[in-house]
């Protein structure tokens, strides 16, 4: 799949792009039929919300999952980001997160790059997120929040909020937001499940808590390209992936035919990626 001009043009001057029914009911069916189960177990990688069982944050799946391992190399999003960036990519990181119905609860104003910098040592904003929707995504259930064009200011000031919710994050103050939205307004891509949104790294994100009886669940794809990997293993790998391989993608069709792919942590997560380095 590739960018059209016009896209790349959008792109640059809003900081992301919607594709709405970008995968058929049938690919995503293969996809959230997978998410009971890997919700269910109880390893590191499940990171649940505060006070609750409710998955907030589900990573590295496509290690031990056979369908996500699929998605990770799926032509429909790895092509279009290593267009932008002019080189292969590699994974940085692979979330699905959970904004469960009644219980999924915010993710502050912040812009993944400075997590990125600030925790992992990213060289530079060469990486992009790929969010693809397992739910319907409405106004109701959390949707996903940017202030376009945000991204054109670079990294912005932040703070390392550890106790709000169950995840740390680097955020932005009320503040700041308050200036950037005047200058850019909130956008918020809602449509059904399949849809997929492409988002810049410095592009300044939110989502509220859901109230709602629907469930909205979405896969976080974070690409980087290889000769911007990051110096600094300070978080676990299963967070930030220490694998700077370029990814080689499967047929159009992956998600549908039984493609053969590897499952390194597929018998549990390997001790040495629970441990936390200063530097590479």
């Amino acid at each position: 799949m590739k960018l059209t001009a016009g896209q790349l043009q959008r792109f640059d001057r809003e900081g992301y792009l919607f594709f709405p029914d970008h995968f058929r009911p049938e690919e995503i069916k293969v996809l959230i039929d997978e998410v009971p189960s890997l919700y269910a177990q109880r390893r590191p990688e499940n990171v649940r919300e505060k006070g609750s069982d409710a998955v907030r944050t589900n990573f590295a799946a496509h290690l031990y999952s056979y369908p996500f391992a699929r998605l990770a190399r799926h032509p429909r999003m790895v092509e279009p980001v290593s267009q932008v960036f002019g080189e292969p990519v590699y994974m940085h990181q692979f979330k699905i997160n959970g904004k469960m119905a009644f219980d999924g609860d915010v993710w502050q104003w912040h812009q993944d790059y400075g997590t990125w910098k600030n925790d992992d040592d990213m060289p530079e904003a060469r990486a992009m997120n790929v969010a693809i929707f397992l739910d319907e995504v409405n106004e109701f259930n959390g949707p996903l929040m940017f202030i376009p064009g945000s991204h054109k200011l670079g990294v912005i000031d932040a703070e390392h909020d550890t106790s709000t919710t169950s995840y740390p994050l680097w955020t932005i103050s009320h503040d700041t937001i308050s200036k950037l939205v005047a200058r850019g307004g909130i956008v918020a891509p809602k449509g059904s499940a399949g849809s997929m949104i492409l988002f810049h790294s410095c592009l300044v994100h939110a989502s509220s808590s859901n109230l709602s009886p629907w469930n909205r669940i979405s896969v976080y794809l974070s690409l980087c390209a290889v000769s911007n990997h990051i110096r600094r293993f300070k978080r676990p790998e299963y967070i930030a992936h220490r694998d700077f391989t370029p990814i080689e993608c499967l047929p159009d069709d992956c998600l549908l035919r039984d493609y053969p792919v590897a499952l390194p942590w597929r018998n549990g997560t390997p001790p040495e990626a629970l441990r936390a380095e200063l530097a590479a």
